[in-house]
C-alpha cells in the first residue's frame, strides 16, 4: 500500500529525545522549545512564568519541599538544558552544581571487637579513656557496665557475673580503662526480661484480655 498525503506517522518514545525531567512530561518539553523561540525577551519571560504554573499543577507535591517555588524555576531551566535567556525571579542555578554527586560518606570497616556489644560501646570506652580519674569516671564505668550488662543479656544468657563484664570494658578499651577495686552494679530485679529485638511480641496476650478463647471466640470452660 503505497502512503498518500493523509498517511500518520508514529513516533515512540525510543526514537525522540530522552527527557531530562520526566515527571513533566513530553508536552512541557514541547511548551519550552516553543517558548526558546519567541524573539522578545519579555513575552518569552511572560511564556516561562505560564509554563512554571503549569509545571506546579503536574508536579503538586513539590509545595512539600522547602523554597519550592524557587525548585520549579530551576526545572524550567534544566528541562531547556540551562539554554535559557530569560528574566526569572531567581538566580539559574549552575549545572556543575545540580549535577554534581555527593560526597561519599566513608564507612568504618573496621571490624567490632564485641558484636553484642555493639560498635557504639567502643566510642563509649575511648571517651572514657580519656577522662581524667576520679569521681565522675567511675560514674561513667558504672553506667556503662551496667548497660553492657543488659546487651550481654539480651544475646547470652540469663545471668552474668559483674567481673565478667567488668572484664570486658578492661579487654575492650586495651588496657586504658582500670574498672576500680569495690564497684557493684545495681542488682537486677526478678522481673527483669531482656529479649531480643522482635521476641516476646506477646500476640495473643495483651493486657486486659478476656482469657483464652476457642477458635469460636468463646472462652475456654463449662457452659452456663
Amino acid at each position: 500500500m503505497e502512503a498518500n498525503e493523509h498517511t500518520i506517522k508514529l513516533y515512540y518514545n525510543t526514537e525522540v529525545e530522552k527527557l531530562r525531567m520526566p515527571e513533566y512530561g513530553r508536552i512541557v518539553l514541547q511548551m519550552v522549545e516553543q517558548m526558546k523561540e519567541i524573539p522578545d525577551r519579555a513575552k518569552r519571560s511572560e511564556q516561562a512564568g505560564a509554563i512554571v504554573k503549569v509545571m506546579e499543577r503536574l508536579n503538586p507535591q513539590v509545595h512539600q519541599q522547602e523554597n519550592w517555588n524557587q525548585k520549579l524555576w530551576d526545572h524550567l531551566y534544566m528541562i531547556a538544558g540551562y539554554d535559557l535567556d530569560i528574566d526569572a525571579p531567581f538566580p539559574a542555578p549552575v549545572p556543575e552544581v545540580v549535577n554534581s554527586r555527593p560526597e561519599t560518606i566513608p564507612l568504618n570497616t573496621r571490624p567490632i571487637k564485641a558484636r553484642h556489644y555493639g560498635r557504639n560501646i567502643e566510642s563509649i570506652i575511648d571517651l572514657i579513656a580519656s577522662e581524667p580519674e576520679g569521681e565522675i569516671k567511675t560514674a561513667m564505668i558504672r553506667s556503662l557496665a551496667i548497660y553492657m550488662r543488659q546487651q550481654y543479656l539480651i544475646w547470652n544468657k540469663d545471668t552474668v557475673a559483674d567481673r565478667t563484664i567488668f572484664q570486658d570494658i578492661e579487654r575492650l578499651s586495651g588496657g586504658r580503662v582500670t574498672v576500680p577495686e569495690g564497684l557493684e552494679l545495681s542488682k537486677l530485679s526478678a522481673d527483669a526480661n531482656f529479649a531480643r529485638p522482635g521476641m516476646n511480641l506477646g500476640f495473643g496476650n495483651r493486657p486486659g484480655g478476656n482469657g483464652n478463647r476457642n477458635k469460636y471466640g468463646r472462652k475456654n470452660g463449662k457452659k452456663r
